[in-house]
């Protein structure tokens, strides 16, 4: 993903899908980057910078990839957050002259404005985003408090790549921090899909199904409202459409395209009927009714007509051994 100072909107479906299907660190740091730009409106260049030993670059954004792997030292060796006005100053002073060359190469001197944003993952400090403005507008506290929240949402990730921990787990993590990140600007939709997938692993475990099964069907219950960031219109398809490049969650992929389907077949976007429509998909449908009515008895009545009764009935089980517990 390459830098822009033009202010485009960078998809964070997109963000989502790149991390997904590219678990290193280079990739997680690259695309954090390519996201906290976006939140300061553009118009930024970036870089992060790791701590394992020596402070390394270790992802750019806007800057050319020739300075991944450059040892130097910065304004975030104190590894908390600061605004600077004069930020390539601290750079190039707390540098050897011999770097300096390298720093004008990449067009650091003149950066008029920093923001710099620790990564630290259960009290382990990780490294460092830094944002550089690359024209006169200011960067407001709604904004740096916002790319800090993006940045401790990245480190539980950065923190299990970083120790080789199962990158399922850190998929899970990175989904769900884009997920509440993108419905967070949506009070209304505001942990919808974790509820969504709450909801669907309940009737998951009650119709019997195996870890890895579970394991597919949590990530379509999370990502199933993902294309809503375009709008509600054809959302199931736009969701779909970004996990195309996704090939380990292919599954979870048919599950986000056909969950508006109904299991009379008039739904969308295909009409398809009965158990013609994927399972998880089926479920789906009865978990963001009962998530969004609350209400077991209106699900109910859609059984065979909306939903499969197998799965309405997987719902009803799972609620009742919830309530015995």
């Amino acid at each position: 993903m390459t830098g822009s100072n033009v202010g485009e909107t960078l998809d964070p479906t997109r963000v989502l899908a790149e991390l997904l299907s590219r678990p290193t660190a280079e990739g997680v740091l690259e695309n954090a980057l390519a996201y906290a730009a976006t939140l300061l409106g553009g118009h930024i260049n970036g870089y992060a910078v790791v701590r394992r030993g020596q402070d390394k670059v270790a992802a750019v954004f806007g800057y050319p990839r020739t300075l991944i792997g450059t040892a130097m030292s910065g304004p975030w060796a104190a590894m908390r957050p600061r605004v600077l006005s004069d930020g390539s100053s601290e750079l190039y002073e707390a540098n050897a002259p011999e770097l300096h060359k390298v720093l004008d190469a990449a067009g650091m001197r003149d950066v008029a404005l920093s923001l710099v944003v620790p990564v630290s993952d259960r009290g382990r400090t990780l490294g460092a985003l830094v944002l550089d403005r690359t024209n006169a507008d200011p960067i407001s506290p709604t904004q740096q408090e916002a790319v800090a929240r993006w940045a401790t949402a990245v480190a539980p990730i950065l923190g299990m790549l970083d120790a080789r921990d199962d990158w399922q787990q850190a998929a899970r993590q990175v989904s769900g921090a884009v997920v509440e990140a993108i419905e967070s600007q949506d009070f209304d939709g505001l942990g919808h899909s974790a509820a969504v997938a709450d909801a669907s692993m309940k009737i998951g475990r009650a119709m019997g199904l195996s870890s890895r099964e579970q394991e597919e069907l949590w990530f379509a219950a999370t990502l199933h409202d993902l294309g809503k960031i375009h709008g509600e219109q054809g959302h199931a398809l736009v969701g779909a459409n970004f996990l195309q490049n996704v090939p380990h969650l292919s599954e979870a992929q048919k599950a986000i395209r056909h969950h508006h389907e109904r299991w009379d077949g008039q739904g969308e976007p295909d009409k398809l009927s009965g158990e013609d429509i994927p399972l998880y998909a089926r479920i789906l449908a009865v978990a963001n009714a009962y998530v969004r009515t609350g209400d077991l008895e209106r699900v109910q009545a859609q059984a065979g007509k909306g939903f499969d009764p197998r799965v309405v009935n997987a719902l009803q089980k799972a609620l009742e051994k919830a309530a015995a517990s």
